[in-house]
């Protein structure tokens, strides 16, 4: 009987940490390892890979968009933040589309990255595989990653959809935390954002 219980105890606290874990996304959690992708098209004109920037110590990515206002008001942050960040190498900015209508087909994704200088990666994930593997359903939605593409935070990049209302610059802090290799104390926000417009299948 009392093996029974402490089994029955031991299931409990599992699922509970398994749902306080994954709290805003419904595939992957704090911790979790990501998949990585092969061939994507940028809007460079090449084609990446996600072993393309293995040499970065942190990487983060971020499901992103043209037409959604919520991704068009982040353009200027993510600019300002590869400035801040990426030019030494030691950390990575992927920005990725997976939406399926024309304002964001890759011409679009083209001219949208030469009008605002972009200076990071901007992928088209067509299939709509990288965001249903990673759980992505907003944008914009961010993750930053460990040397060992683990997620060490996702979610929201600040506390508020307008620049000079931050207080809380959660990406920032995590992309810091880790580089020196130490704990990220806030793991999980709620991302705030349009809907990423997946495929509907049809069902038979």
């Amino acid at each position: 009987m009392r093996i029974l219980v402490s089994s029955l105890l031991l299931l409990l606290i599992a699922t509970t940490f398994k749902v306080q874990a994954g709290k805003y996304n419904p595939t992957k959690s704090p911790g979790d390892q990501v998949p990585g992708f092969n061939d994507l098209p940028g809007v460079d004109g090449k084609k990446h890979s996600f072993a393309d920037y293995q040499k970065a110590k942190v990487k983060l990515v971020v499901f992103t968009c043209n037409s959604c206002p919520y991704a068009v008001d982040y353009e200027d942050r993510l600019n300002d933040f590869y400035e801040q960040y990426c030019k030494e190498g030691k950390v990575a900015l992927i920005a990725i589309n997976s939406n399926r209508i024309p304002a964001d087909s890759l011409e679009k994704m083209k001219q949208r990255a030469k009008e605002k200088k972009f200076r990071f990666a901007y992928l088209f994930d067509q299939s709509q595989q990288l965001a249903r593997q990673y759980g992505a359903l907003r944008t914009p939605e961010f993750y930053v990653l460990d040397a060992e593409n683990r997620i060490v935070y996702m979610g929201a990049f600040d506390d508020s959809t307008k620049a000079i209302q931050v207080k809380q610059k959660y990406v920032e802090q995590a992309v810091k935390a880790s580089l020196k290799s130490k704990e990220v104390h806030i793991q999980e926000t709620p991302p705030i954002g349009c809907l990423i417009r997946f495929k509907r299948s049809r069902k038979r």
